[in-house]
């Protein structure tokens, strides 16, 4: 669509007109942008000891969470600019706005060091298969990786964010259909599959609650959809081809999600299958039935560098937007508010690695380096989801509040989608407390104080000290 551009009117003639191009984006783009944010391997081999249950477990979620939070975020991005904080705050308010947004930047806390621990188990199938299960060289890697990557964040590098350009094709389609292809011959060469694949599998077995657990996890991996929100205005016709865009992306995200799961289901036992080494091992058993060995190193780097470019390009941003809204109302104390010379955040980045740090230590002392993943990947999830929780209610608010107001989208039965978010959301939280089956041998006391201290603590107890402290001197501290 071309908008004729207006000129100043002179006493020189007329120039001739320019025209403006208003660029949109296809549904279908929008559709592979969700995708490439959203879809990874890492989560593969929590699932793959479900078997072909896996199939449930990843598509109850997609429809109770990922379609909610897709459309609701889309409506709220269109009608209101500022992120998940606007939103918050104006349905519900600022202090609901500020912890909203402080759960987004501090689910990154216990993100990066379960990211890093999949990094470490991957990059040990490089140099030493052994090492994927020594909580000593997985905090290691977590502690070199991470301050390895705010030491790169805080110059301000411009092309940070070129690094996890490919890693969708480098990191997850290229090994994850690779990984589906050889499994498939893994069986056609006449092996039998390590998982049942008959129909009464479909359902994963009822062993009480935990043995649901772990579909907790599939939450946080479909989070971040509102982040993708924003594009909705992208669109010539969002209102047909917004959710048009979704429902491919989900179809396309089940099936990167699902496929490469089932393929190390066939081929790695459950029993000895690493929550953060299942990639590589399901790789290496593969590559073996096919004297290939010698790729195993070649696919581990080639995960490990889209996961470590994924690392640098999300480091800076949640933090970033904390401290915009932190200048703006005073609720950071002046140290973490200060810039370095680049411009960067620094002070807050080195706060994260210094509790970074301690829960990498974490790895080092917790036994199972499988246990010390979970637990980190729950709080994560458990953190984010406080966010999600408020989001709803505000989406709810600010329709019967707001009306009238202009939004570009407006989602279908927006009350009924929010209620089953909210739902879902809260029960995968609460869920999240229940220890999984696989951790039955385990302190449950001592499961539950970790999680619960992680989750809430990190989620609700520091954002309340940080509000409850504040001062009209915290306000717009210069650089």
């Amino acid at each position: 669509m071309d908008v004729p551009a207006r000129e100043p009117v002179g006493d020189k003639a007329a120039r001739p007109r320019t025209a403006r191009t208003v660029q949109y984006i296809s549904w279908v783009a929008l559709a592979l942008m969700t995708t490439s944010s959203v879809a990874s391997l890492r989560p593969s081999p929590t699932m793959a000891v479900y078997g072909l249950a896996s199939i449930f477990l990843y598509l109850v979620p997609a429809i109770v969470f990922l379609l909610p939070t897709a459309l609701v975020s889309a409506e709220l991005a269109s009608g209101w600019e500022g992120g998940v904080y606007k939103w918050v705050s104006e349905g519900i308010n600022k202090p609901a706005g500020f912890l909203a947004v402080w759960c987004q930047f501090a689910m990154t806390i216990f993100y990066y060091p379960s990211l890093l621990g999949f990094v470490a188990s991957t990059l040990a199938y490089v140099i030493n298969p052994d090492l994927a299960s020594s909580g000593v060289w997985t905090a290691i890697v977590i502690m070199v990786c991470y301050w390895t990557g705010v030491w790169v964040s805080s110059r301000g590098t411009g092309g940070v964010a070129g690094l996890a350009s490919g890693g969708l094709i480098i990191g997850t389609l290229i090994p994850g259909a690779l990984l589906v292809i050889l499994g498939i011959a893994f069986l056609g060469q006449g092996n039998e599959s390590a998982a049942p694949m008959t129909a009464d599998n479909l359902i994963p077995a009822w062993a009480g609650l935990s043995s649901l657990v772990l579909i907790v996890n599939n939450f946080l991996s479909y989070s971040g959809m509102e982040m993708n929100a924003v594009h909705v205005g992208s669109l010539k016709q969002p209102g047909r081809e917004f959710p048009k865009a979704m429902f491919l992306a989900m179809g396309l995200v089940l099936l990167i999600f699902i496929l490469p799961a089932l393929a190390i289901s066939w081929v790695v036992p459950a029993e000895q299958l690493s929550l953060t080494a299942g990639v590589m091992q399901a790789f290496d058993a593969v590559f073996a039935a096919f004297d290939s060995q010698w790729l195993t190193p070649i696919l581990g780097v080639m995960l490990v560098a889209a996961s470590l470019g994924g690392m640098l390009t999300w480091l800076a941003g949640p933090s970033k937007g904390l401290l915009l809204i932190s200048r703006q109302e005073g609720y950071l104390p002046p140290f973490l508010q200060r810039l370095n010379k680049h411009g960067v955040q620094q002070n807050i980045l080195v706060t994260q690695g210094l509790v970074t740090t301690v829960i990498a230590l974490a790895y080092a002392f917790i036994p199972d380096v499988s246990s010390a993943y979970w637990i980190f990947s729950v709080i994560t999830t458990q953190v984010y989801l406080i966010m999600y929780l408020l989001m709803f209610v505000a989406a709810v608010r600010l329709r019967r509040s707001h009306p009238d107001h202009p939004r570009g989208y407006r989602a279908p039965m927006l009350t009924g989608l929010c209620g089953v978010g909210f739902a879902a959301s809260l029960a995968a939280l609460l869920i999240g407390f229940v220890p999984p089956s696989q951790f039955g041998s385990g302190s449950v006391g001592a499961y539950l104080a970790v999680v619960a201290g992680g989750a809430l603590g990190l989620g609700l107890l520091v954002p309340f000290v940080f509000y409850k402290l504040r001062k009209p001197s915290w306000k717009e501290v210069p650089a």
